[in-house]
């Protein structure tokens, strides 16, 4: 089994799976599809289930990914333990990651939200293993959060050492703005969960992430 570094390493396409986007057997059918057509992370976001409904799911979605990817839940340390999932992924208002990493195993994945530079630089000095950077553009998912510059984007994408995935509103016609400036990991909700498509989708992201193409 591939190590979580070269797993995080490799990984170019993030599925977020949310709860308020769609129903569980909705995103049971989602994830398996997702899978099979190439993902590479997937991460569950359940803001207000139960942590019955969550460790539920949690077990399902196991078995459809055989440890063949890592799957992720959202805030919740205690519930990504339990459901023995490959890890968590924090907020700035959630458990700090050095305490997270003190309640998983050390083998387990903590990922990090992050909105400016400096959150960045202080959680890959916390022992993040990853970061998600956004809000990139409008977002449903975070409504009031404002779009950041894609300057600021290209800077962390240069200056941090853990993969970084930018989030937040990516679609198939804006993620040509970031291939430009040379982001090559990508986070995805809406565009992959309410696609026609799922598959095809899946495919075309992870086609345009490996054409990256880095300018000056």
């Amino acid at each position: 089994m591939l190590s979580k570094k070269m797993l995080l390493n490799a990984a170019k396409l993030y599925l977020i799976l949310d709860r308020d986007v769609n129903s569980y057997e909705e995103l049971f059918e989602i994830a398996g599809k997702a899978v099979a057509s190439g993902v590479d992370i997937i991460q569950l976001r359940d803001k207000n289930g139960s942590a019955k409904d969550i460790l539920d799911f949690s077990k399902n979605i196991l078995k459809v990914i055989k440890g063949r990817i890592p799957y992720i839940i959202n805030d919740r340390v205690d519930l990504a333990v339990v459901s023995g999932s490959s890890g968590v992924h924090l907020g700035q208002d959630d458990v700090p990651i050095m305490q997270a990493r003190k309640m998983m195993r050390e083998a387990a994945v903590i990922g990090a939200s992050c909105q400016t530079y400096d959150q960045a630089q202080k959680a890959q000095k916390e022992g993040a293993d990853y970061i998600g950077f956004g809000s990139v553009f409008k977002t449903l998912t975070k409504p009031d959060r404002q779009p950041l510059e894609l300057e600021l984007l290209k800077k962390v994408f240069k200056d941090i050492e853990i993969p970084v995935f930018a989030i937040g509103g990516i679609d198939l016609k804006n993620v040509i703005q970031l291939k430009n400036i040379g982001v090559n990991r990508i986070a995805v909700c809406r565009a992959i969960c309410e696609a026609a498509d799922v598959g095809k989708t899946v495919q075309q992201f992870k086609n345009h992430m490996e054409q990256v193409v880095v300018t000056g």
